[in-house]
């Protein structure tokens, strides 16, 4: 940012440098709402017409706030955009949409109804797809430590893949499908040793990480071999377990190309040689997810096509360089379906201004004002869990007030507390303002806590100018019912 862009911003002397200066304290940037939000006549935020004033009035705050149609139109369009890039290939993709980024019966219903199949990683979000009415073979199950319960529960319902993160998982997966006398379908999650751009807590494909069977690491048990290659060994030769093929997930919040194709040139040659080694022709290769969504103005997410066109180029060329048939692939996205449908609407309650000394500026200080809110991180864990940043913006009017640095805070006894560390929001709001903060879709309800007993919000779908609740809010007496002591 430009000290002349800065110039007269209260505040502005603290703000990160990437932080740009806002032409409009009002604007609401397409690429982080919505396609069905903008502001209306009255200055306030409306989704699908409706207004954040009727959202608190009929369902309160704080209040996670989803468009069904953007989130629709999102996995149709990652759907589409797949299926154009790798028709010529392996004749389409199979989208699974990532479950643990918000999962709730609607929901599943929505992706099943657009085409969509759904990626789980634990027995309650299966319980949730069984809920929903999916069938067994448009499941997949993840998770580096499944019990026997939940892989048990897998092979009731006849998942069409449970992808297995260890050799010890596998040995268990083989062992449960024989006590019944039956098969597991089955793909092996690989650390293809990428180093995605992406915040350490979310960077999944390198060695050092719990996830994935390992390229480097020699098994204990099969001297020679790498955990990965011993692994696909045992699936090729096991008469219980229906070798599917092999998946990588590089991370999460990821803009850059590069690394998406260097693990798909890496699993490519790694299912060819496994072939020609064990004779087994692997039919799918699940890339992963992880596609990145704006959070801030200088967040750049790829298009799906974008990214569709990409990765098929890859295959394709690989897929030709090793003489092989394309596997079925298939891709994981969930934060860039949902992410963006969703803002969370809060109210603003304290405000305070302290001075804070300007680093490099030795004895200058800067106002930085505090902006409290009704909710922080019982309802949006990921500042606290990940350093993630947001923006904000007042929803409920708009202002010609110039804008100020602004740390929009928590109610929590926490001063890590923090929804959106660095904002401008204009001089004049006041207690009783509602603010929005964008992109609220993925992991924060799914992360959400009752930290100092809070309920956590509810969640409202909007669709063609109506609301209703997909998920109620909790109440006092849900945290007391499981309190045995009264």
């Amino acid at each position: 940012m430009s000290n002349t862009a800065r110039t007269n911003i209260a505040g502005a002397e603290l703000a990160p440098d990437w932080l740009p200066a806002p032409g409009d304290v009002n604007e609401l940037l397409p690429s982080m709402w919505a396609d069905d939000v903008e502001r209306g006549p009255g200055g306030d935020v409306t989704i699908s017409g409706v207004s954040v004033g009727q959202l608190r009035e009929q369902f309160g705050t704080p209040l996670y706030v989803m468009s069904e149609a953007d989130f629709r139109s999102r996995a149709r369009t990652f759907k589409d955009s797949f299926d154009a890039a790798f028709t010529d290939i392996c004749g389409g993709v199979d989208v699974y949409y990532a479950g643990k980024s918000f999962l709730c019966t609607e929901v599943a219903r929505w992706v099943d109804s657009e085409g969509l199949r759904l990626d789980t990683c634990s027995g309650g979000e299966l319980a949730v797809a069984t809920r929903a009415g999916l069938s067994g073979d448009k499941l997949s199950l993840h998770g580096n430590n499944k019990s026997d319960a939940e892989i048990n529960r897998a092979l009731d319902l006849g998942l069409g893949r449970i992808v297995v993160d260890s050799l010890h998982e596998l040995r268990r997966v083989a062992g449960l499908a024989a006590a019944r006398g039956g098969t597991a379908n089955v793909m092996l999650r690989l650390t293809p040793g990428v180093h995605a751009h992406t915040h350490e807590s979310i960077a999944t494909a390198h060695e050092d990480q719990k996830f994935g069977l390992s390229f480097i690491a020699e098994d204990p048990e099969a001297p020679g071999m790498s955990a990965a290659e011993a692994a696909a060994k045992l699936a090729a030769e096991s008469e219980n377990i229906n070798f599917l093929g092999f998946h990588a997930h590089i991370g999460s919040q990821i803009f850059e190309a590069e690394g998406f194709e260097i693990a798909a040139r890496k699993l490519l040659a790694f299912t060819h040689r496994i072939r020609q080694a064990y004779g087994v022709a692997l039919p799918e290769l699940d890339l992963g997810g992880g596609y990145g969504i704006a959070y801030t103005a200088v967040d750049t997410p790829r298009p799906a096509a974008e990214i569709a066109q990409a990765l098929a180029a890859v295959v394709r060329e690989t897929c030709a360089e090793l003489d092989m048939s394309a596997p079925r692939i298939s891709i994981e996205p969930g934060r860039a379906i949902v992410g963006t449908s969703t803002f969370t609407l809060y109210e603003t309650g304290t405000l305070k201004t302290v001075q804070v000394e300007v680093d490099g500026a030795d004895g200058v200080t800067a106002p930085r004002r505090y902006v409290s809110v009704d909710g922080g991180m019982s309802d949006n864990a990921r500042p606290v869990l990940y350093d993630a940043d947001y923006s904000a913006v007042l929803a409920s009017r708009s202002s010609q007030q110039a804008p100020a640095l602004s740390r929009v805070v928590g109610k929590h006894c926490e001063s890590g507390d923090i929804v959106v560390r660095d904002v401008y929001l204009p001089n004049d709001v006041a207690a009783g303002d509602l603010l929005a903060v964008p992109g609220t879709g993925a992991y924060c309800w799914a992360l959400a806590s009752n930290y100092n007993y809070a309920p956590r919000p509810p969640v409202v779908a909007v669709r063609d100018g109506a609301a209703r609740l997909i998920v109620r809010g909790e109440t006092e007496d849900d945290l007391l019912a499981r309190d045995l002591g009264a």
